[in-house]
């Protein structure tokens, strides 16, 4: 049976789920998709995996990259586990686009793979942070499709030191040329 824990983030508090010695979810509270790996019954205990879980998330919110990563176990389509895969050798600190993902997966299984259905992956990611879709931005750069919310994406990507200059909220569409041009300066 699946179990339930809790982490209070930075960014607020935070949802584990486990089974069989492995992190099978992990959200923020009140999330987009939250939940959604869920089995309609578990039960709120205690298992080792979240122990783990923690200690790679205290590392992580301190600022710095954790070295090793807590067994992993998410549900989802064969689809979905190689975009997940791809997103785990994502580097900290870095970003890639959903295209990027997309022509990765076309040459690696030799069928056509859209940015959408990369996307609809990402999105539907159960083990956020961790499985480190915040780390996809879209090909201008926008800061788009992350069920924990935009704000979250941008406060995660800064405190990985990443390159923000070029990454830009939706809603900020038309401040993005003016910092590009204060930037290239």
């Amino acid at each position: 049976m699946q179990a339930i824990g809790h982490y209070l983030s930075p960014l607020g508090g935070m949802t584990l789920s486990g089974e069989n010695g492995a992190l099978t979810g992990l959200w923020f509270d009140g999330q987009k998709y939250f939940g959604a790996t869920l089995p309609p019954s578990f039960e709120e205990k205690e298992l080792p995996v979240f122990g783990k879980t923690r200690r790679w998330l205290d590392i992580y919110f301190s600022g710095r990259e954790p070295d090793f990563t807590p067994p992993l176990a998410p549900a989802g389509s064969p689809f979905r586990q190689r975009v997940w895969a791809l997103l785990l050798r994502i580097p900290y600190g870095s970003c890639t686009t959903y295209g990027s993902l997309a022509k990765t997966l076309a040459e690696a299984t030799g069928r056509p793979v859209s940015a959408q259905a990369v996307g609809g992956a990402v999105g539907h990611n159960p083990v956020s942070v961790i499985i480190p879709c915040h780390r996809v931005v879209g090909a201008d750069g926008s800061l788009t499709g992350y069920a924990g919310g935009t704000d979250k994406k941008l406060r995660l990507l800064a405190a990985e030191g990443a390159d923000l200059s070029r990454l830009y909220l939706p809603a900020e569409k038309g401040k993005k040329e003016i910092r590009q041009k204060e930037h290239n300066k």
